[in-house]
């Protein structure tokens, strides 16, 4: 049991953080997507109202008409003109450490929770439900060290820090904003966030154990290597969960990062749903899912890559501790 646990974390820890790294840029990108809003251009246009003359609010009626949404190919063109590569690499070392951390911790809790069902159980068979659930605890068990992470990493992508390091950003964040309990901005959405990954692993686990025993029943290939899947198996199969959950949150995925990247609590204390009937009414679904393309290009393949390194990591780490 403790050799299942030690070999899921550690290739969980190195999968996730070279992942993450792999495909950093496309993660600002979304990032940075998903933090714009047109409901900040209507706010503004109410706010010249109450102190500015009809011309003005002309001049800003016409600005929001002229605003159009952008393609990410668009978007990207747009960040590489003002501010060349460094923008989209912008906060790689806490990304990274992040990544490496949220998926070492969520493995050790997940595998955890799968022994002891197991354990008291007498069964290693889960359903869907089950793994659901688990998946959910496990998300939950990693949240109070990993969400100040993930809103450090989302200020520096998204922020007007100019050439302030990341460290100089942290403390800014600390004792301009709202201190420690600013760190934890978002943490609602993780009412449904949570079953993201739950969603993803699942799809995972379970597709994976059906084409695993489809191996075993064909004696041609009841092998050495009918017990694991192939690298492409992994990554195929890693795509289509990746895919399936993050459809399902996408919107309280976007609702957070929108929290997180803001500055300050003018509007009071915006929570979640407020949040997500605002991007519906400022433009309807399509506000409510901007950003979704560079999300699944990055989350897709960062996942698929992930699972496909984790999946061989763990099984060579398994090998190393038995021998």
């Amino acid at each position: 049991m403790r050799d299942s646990i030690a070999s899921e974390v550690l290739s969980a820890s190195v999968a996730g953080a070279f992942s993450a790294s792999a495909l950093y840029p496309l993660e600002v990108l979304k990032t940075k997507m998903q933090a714009e809003s047109k409901g900040s251009v209507k706010k503004s246009e109410n706010d010249e109202k109450d102190a500015s003359n009809d011309i003005e609010d002309t001049e800003i009626v016409k600005k929001e008409e002229d605003q159009k949404p952008i393609s990410a190919v668009q978007y990207a063109k747009s960040m590489y003109s003002e501010g060349g590569v460094a923008p989209f690499y912008a906060g790689i070392e806490t990304s990274a450490f992040q990544s490496a951390t949220e998926k070492a911790l969520y493995f050790f809790a997940y595998t955890a929770l799968k022994n002891s069902y197991s354990l008291f159980s007498g069964s290693n068979k889960m359903g869907p439900a089950i793994n659901l659930i688990l998946g959910c605890l496990a998300e939950w068990a990693h949240l109070p060290l990993t969400l100040p992470l993930d809103c450090w990493t989302t200020q520096i992508q998204t922020g007007d820090n100019g050439s302030k390091a990341p460290f100089a950003i942290l403390t800014t964040m600390l004792t301009e904003g709202d201190g420690i309990r600013g760190m934890y901005k978002g943490i609602q959405a993780y009412t449904v966030l949570c079953l993201k990954p739950s969603i993803q692993y699942t799809v995972f686990e379970q597709v994976k154990g059906i084409l695993i025993a489809r191996k075993r029943l064909a004696k041609s290939s009841y092998k050495k290597g009918a017990d694991t899947l192939s690298a492409a198996e992994a990554f195929l199969l890693g795509m289509i969960a990746r895919t399936v959950a993050t459809v399902a949150v996408f919107p309280y995925l976007r609702a957070k990062v929108m929290l997180q990247s803001q500055k300050d609590s003018s509007d009071g204390k915006p929570n979640i749903p407020a949040m997500i009937l605002k991007m519906y009414s400022n433009g309807g679904l399509s506000e409510c899912f901007q950003g979704i393309g560079p999300e699944l290009t990055r989350g897709v393949f960062s996942a698929a890559l992930m699972l496909m390194c984790k999946e061989k990591i763990s099984v060579a780490i398994q090998k190393s501790l038995k021998s």
